[in-house]
């Protein structure tokens, strides 16, 4: 592997087609979370900053939007192309700024890129309708129409993903975009710029913006109440994401966000076990538990419980290989940060303190850092503070149940309902508790249930609208109905 520096390595932003600083000279430095080291430095911007983007995005979306579907599927897919073509250098510096397992960065930059063939191709399919009139002499249509400048705020956790996901389809439909990355890991969608520059994005299509974690709310503030941006896209917490939508409605945006989960993972008595097993290791364990769909209350019914675990465990101390994201080993690497470091902590302690057993890890990880050792708590109860917070780390702890009414109960018992998780080989079990649990995302006898042909969202405080699928890109279209009359 070639780990010398990598000319999509940007540490500038990109606004109009330009690499620039922030207007003060401000910049903020991003280390790796597995070993400490500086990976560089980005423009730490403010309003100003943001408004210009914005400004910018605004003026191309005139010529943008009048572009024809298949001239921004050309543009697409050569961005998809180039995304592959660099695909190790671009996984290089996921894992360098987020600290993921390196193959599992490769998978990701698959993932993404991915999105962008797809929605190239969507952009192609967008249509209206043509309406039955209740009078003579009028023709009565449906336009689907781009929305407009679509400001996106992405997460950490998902650093390259989730800016094609959300790019690719607001570029696709027409829309330009203004988008701030994570504070932790923003170097990921520098590097996509660069590449939708070679693309052929025309200036001020595509804008990234950068700031420090004091900022954002300054950042996200521009971006909420600009009345120049017609939509929002956001991955994150609940709270930010209230926030948002609370600022937001001064100038009645469109929103889509994808916040919070608390997944269920029930596995019941019918099941097959070892099957469950690898779903739950999958599901649990990827990314290190930092992602939003990850299995977060795990609950076994009684009769199959101890071997359930047995099991678990077993496959924690053959699969779950702690390490540097570059080690050819790993599996697991380093959390985000100190924050959630301590968040895990606080679980596990809460946990035991409430009766529940430590089984496996249970503490930082002789590596330093932010590693953090494979947990599994067993004999856990639904009083302990993880059923009531992501804990977005490798940290598993089992509920046991005893009827299917119970687990459902304990599955909905929860304002969040972003992903659930069941296996069952009871068909008729599985159409009734497929339709009972309150989640946007449902995954039956599958622990990797993503997709990008699957709609992605969450019901109640987990977030409003889908992305990918055929349905992802309706949410960057307007309809507008014309009546022509007197013919």
């Amino acid at each position: 592997m070639n780990m010398s520096v990598s000319s999509l390595l940007k540490n500038k932003c990109y606004v109009n087609g330009k690499w620039i600083s922030a207007k003060d000279g401000a910049v903020f430095v991003v280390t790796n979370p597995s070993t400490g080291e500086i990976v560089g430095k980005v423009p730490d911007m403010i309003e100003g900053d943001t408004n210009e983007a914005i400004a910018a995005a605004d003026a191309a979306f005139q010529t943008w939007s009048q572009t024809t579907a298949k001239e921004r599927c050309q543009i697409l897919h050569k961005w998809h192309n180039l995304i592959l073509k660099n695909k190790e250098e671009l996984a290089e510096i996921l894992t360098k700024e987020m600290g993921k397992p390196f193959k599992q960065s490769m998978g990701e930059i698959d993932n993404g890129a991915s999105f962008v063939d797809w929605f190239a191709e969507e952009a192609r399919r967008v249509c209206g309708d043509v309406i039955t009139t209740p009078a003579k002499g009028r023709k009565l249509f449906a336009f689907k129409q781009p929305i407009g400048v679509a400001g996106m705020i992405t997460p950490w956790n998902v650093p390259h993903a989730m800016v094609t996901r959300k790019a690719g389809v607001a570029l696709a439909a027409g829309c330009t975009v203004v988008l701030k990355p994570a504070e932790d890991t923003p170097f990921s969608a520098l590097a996509l710029c660069e590449l939708g520059e070679q693309a052929g994005f025309p200036p001020g299509v595509l804008n990234v913006v950068t700031c420090s974690r004091p900022n954002a709310a300054k950042v996200g503030n521009a971006i909420c109440t600009s009345p120049l941006v017609s939509k929002i896209s956001f991955t994150g917490s609940t709270a930010v994401g209230k926030i948002l939508l609370k600022t937001g409605a001064s100038t009645v945006k469109k929103f889509s966000l994808e916040l919070g989960g608390n997944a269920p993972f029930i596995v019941f008595d019918s099941a097959d076990v070892d099957r469950a097993v690898a779903g739950l290791m999958v599901c649990k364990f990827r990314n290190s538990g930092q992602t939003c769909i990850s299995a977060n209350r795990i609950l076994v019914q009684e009769k199959i419980y101890d071997s359930f675990v047995e099991k678990v465990v077993a496959a924690m101390k053959e699969q779950l290989h702690v390490g540097d994201g570059f080690d050819a080993k790993c599996t697991v690497g380093p959390l985000i940060n100190q924050r959630a470091v301590e968040k895990v902590e606080n679980h596990i302690k809460n946990a035991l303190s409430n009766g529940g057993k430590l089984i496996l890890g249970g503490k930082r990880h002789k590596l330093g850092g932010t590693f953090f050792e494979p947990t599994l708590i067993s004999n856990a109860t639904t009083d302990m503070l993880f059923c009531t917070e992501e804990t977005f780390a490798p940290m598993a702890a089992i509920i046991k149940f005893k009827t299917e009414e119970e687990a459902t109960r304990i599955a909905n018992d929860t304002r969040s309902g972003l992903a659930g998780y069941f296996y069952s080989n009871d068909h008729q079990q599985i159409w009734r508790v497929a339709d009972k649990i309150n989640v946007g995302i449902l995954g039956v006898n599958e622990g990797l249930v993503s997709c990008i042909e699957g709609p992605f969202g969450g019901v109640k405080e987990s977030g409003i609208g889908i992305e990918g699928s055929k349905y992802g890109i309706e949410e960057y279209l307007h309809i507008k109905y014309v009546c022509i009359g007197g013919l």
